[in-house]
């Protein structure tokens, strides 16, 4: 049977840490997040709901800043601005998705590096390329490397196979892999769409990262005996035998993985709850930047 990697547990453990450092801060002197949202989207609710009630149990300040869908990109951007000038702010999360009339990475660039807590903007990525220690790392990777850290899986000299190529979770959690220094060193391949002959690829990983958007997408067949599998995706699929309609899968088809793999995250309760401390771990940091600047 293989280790479940629980993130719950570890994401706790993580926001327990922050508390017990916020809590050695003056009141007037705590780290701060502004969350914007653009319109009522349930999901936007709900995950912003949940990064603000995260902030509150550690002792951050929190602030939600919500527009409706008709609010230019221009406008948005200027409100974004001002937050860029606010000292008090230490930390901004453009919560996704936008309307279809403003494009995202433009939002994105436009919030300051240094407050860029969800480690999205052009900068962090080149930051984190030339193995800045100062760069945020975009949330859900930054949780995947604490994950393997705290369940003992060693990188270094590792096999890692990531399945998936976005600019938010495949291309950074590479880039952590294949740095040099702990919890890293290891030689990484990506796959995704066009990858000839997936199978052969993803069964030579020691460690995979699986993050593409398709719930139960790798099988058995397609991992080895004894690898670490780790399951970003989070979907949902149609089930007419639950009261919602439907179940929460991963991009792992977890009945098939988990006889054959060493340690495995679950969904949900694996790599979700990772985000939200990691979002919590870099406002932190961002404050702690400042200070170190002033």
């Amino acid at each position: 049977m293989a280790q479940l990697i629980d993130g719950n547990a570890i994401a706790a453990q993580i926001v327990e840490e922050l508390t017990q450092e916020v809590s050695t801060l003056p009141e007037d002197n705590r780290p701060c997040v502004v969350f914007i949202r653009v319109g009522e989207d349930p999901a936007s609710v709900f995950y912003v709901r949940k990064k603000e009630k995260t902030a509150a149990q550690i002792g951050m300040r929190s602030r939600l800043q919500v527009y409706d869908t008709s609010i230019s990109e221009e406008e948005l951007l200027r409100e974004v601005d001002k937050l860029n000038a606010d000292d008090n702010v230490h930390g901004i999360l453009v919560q996704a998705p936008l309307p279809a009339h403003m494009d995202e990475r433009t939002v994105f660039n436009r919030v300051h590096p240094n407050k860029d807590v969800d480690g999205f903007s052009q900068a962090n990525l080149g930051r984190l390329v030339q193995e800045d220690p100062d760069a945020f790392v975009a949330c859900t990777p930054a949780g995947v490397v604490e994950l393997l850290a705290r369940s003992n899986v060693q990188t270094e000299g590792r096999h890692v196979v990531v399945l998936g190529r976005s600019l938010i979770v495949g291309k950074p959690a590479a880039l952590l892999m294949m740095r040099k220094g702990p919890l890293a060193n290891a030689t990484v391949t990506v796959c995704h769409s066009r990858t000839d002959d997936l199978p052969s690829i993803t069964r030579q990983a020691d460690i995979l990262i699986a993050a593409i958007g398709k719930p139960e997408f790798v099988t058995g067949q397609m991992v080895k005996p004894g690898a670490t599998v780790i399951d970003v995706g989070i979907n949902r699929v149609e089930d007419a035998t639950r009261k919602k309609g439907y179940r929460i899968a991963g991009d792992v088809n977890f009945e098939e993985v988990e006889p054959k793999a060493a340690a495995i995250t679950p969904v949900p309760g694996g790599v979700g709850p990772m985000t939200v401390a990691m979002l919590m771990r870099n406002t932190y940091k961002a404050f702690q930047l400042t200070n170190r600047a002033q």
